[in-house]
């Protein structure tokens, strides 16, 4: 594991407070960079010795942080993540890399120019129960795989995204691509709702077709009030239901040959931390130069797969969200 406080953090909202805890536990957190005070205030109370600041200058500078993560928007990663590039530093991006595939690809050519890691926030792919699933496909136990369902619903008040399909169908579809073991070919069709008739949809459904055949439809939604979190694959032999709601047997396989859907595995798997396991895979890409498990290739096949999908649903009306500051469009309400 690499030596010493190296990495700096751009972004301490929800999510980026659990980034901050996981490296600061890895001993590997130098600086978190934020615009709000109160939140650098809980920063420097909280993990001593962590640096604080509110210029990104600051990070881009310093010549003891080796690595930078954005836990922004997702419409600014782009120009975050090349500034951060391009001073030379590893990366780690939350999900999604960028709104654009041209964006994605041109970041991912950075970072293979200068020999730089770039990691996206797939976080799915570090996740104990999706990995042994992947195992189970790979070994056959499901059969030959034909369908795959993931539906990814809560309530978010915010709605501070382009839309809820940035927001989580990242997940949908790179967690898809690692365990099924391909990639998306053609988005099917795509469909998107605003409950505050807008273009900013809190409610999608994608379906998508995979380079091996298999058929996957994507359901996510900012509006429901019930969470759930499952993900279905359906063999010819078996299916698996992953239901991450679950505190625990989180994921079951089914007989498919069999009347009454009979279960027949409850699979074991460790149970630790995914975004520990994320951050220790960062950490450890940096310090061996091998390529992220979601690296720069993966971040651009899924940004490909959602711009598609976001082509369908908003057809013309498209180029209307690319000037949107949604932070401050949605704190107005």
């Amino acid at each position: 594991m690499t030596n010493g406080k190296i990495v700096g953090v751009i972004g301490c909202g929800i999510w980026g407070k659990n980034i901050v805890r996981n490296f600061y536990n890895l001993g590997a957190l130098h600086t978190v960079c934020d615009l709000d005070d109160d939140t650098l205030k809980m920063i420097n109370e909280t993990y001593k010795g962590t640096s604080t600041t509110k210029d990104f200058n600051t990070l881009l500078n310093s010549k003891e942080i080796k690595a930078i993560c954005v836990i922004t928007p997702s419409h600014t990663h782009f120009n975050l993540v090349k500034l951060a590039l391009e001073h030379g530093k590893h990366v780690y991006v939350e999900k999604p890399i960028s709104i654009k595939a041209d964006e994605a690809l041109k970041l991912k050519e950075i970072a293979e120019e200068k020999n730089l890691v770039l990691m996206v926030g797939h976080l799915l792919l570090y996740h104990p129960a999706v990995n042994r699933l992947k195992m189970l496909i790979e070994d056959g136990v499901l059969g030959k795989i034909k369908y795959v369902q993931s539906d990814r619903l809560n309530i978010n008040y915010f709605k501070n995204d382009r839309s809820v399909m940035w927001d989580l169908a990242p997940h949908d579809v790179s967690m898809v691509s690692y365990v099924i073991d391909s990639e998306p070919e053609k988005v099917i069709s795509a469909t998107g709702t605003s409950t505050e008739d807008n273009n900013i949809f809190d409610i999608t459904h994608i379906t998508i077709k995979y380079k091996n055949g298999v058929i996957a439809q994507l359901s996510d939604s900012w509006i429901h009030p019930q969470k759930r979190v499952t993900l279905m694959v359906r063999g010819d032999k078996g299916s698996a239901i992953l239901d991450d709601t679950l505190p625990d047997h989180k994921l079951l396989v089914y007989d498919n040959t069999k009347p009454g859907q009979q279960n027949i595995e409850i699979p074991d798997y460790i149970e630790i931390e995914p975004l520990k396991l994320e951050c220790q895979h960062f950490l450890h890409c940096i310090e061996t130069g091998k390529t992220p498990r979601s690296g720069g290739e993966n971040g651009y096949m899924t940004v490909k797969a959602l711009e598609d999908a976001e082509k369908i649903m908003l057809g013309a009306h498209r180029g209307e969200l690319d000037n949107v500051d949604f932070l401050l469009s949605r704190s107005k309400k």
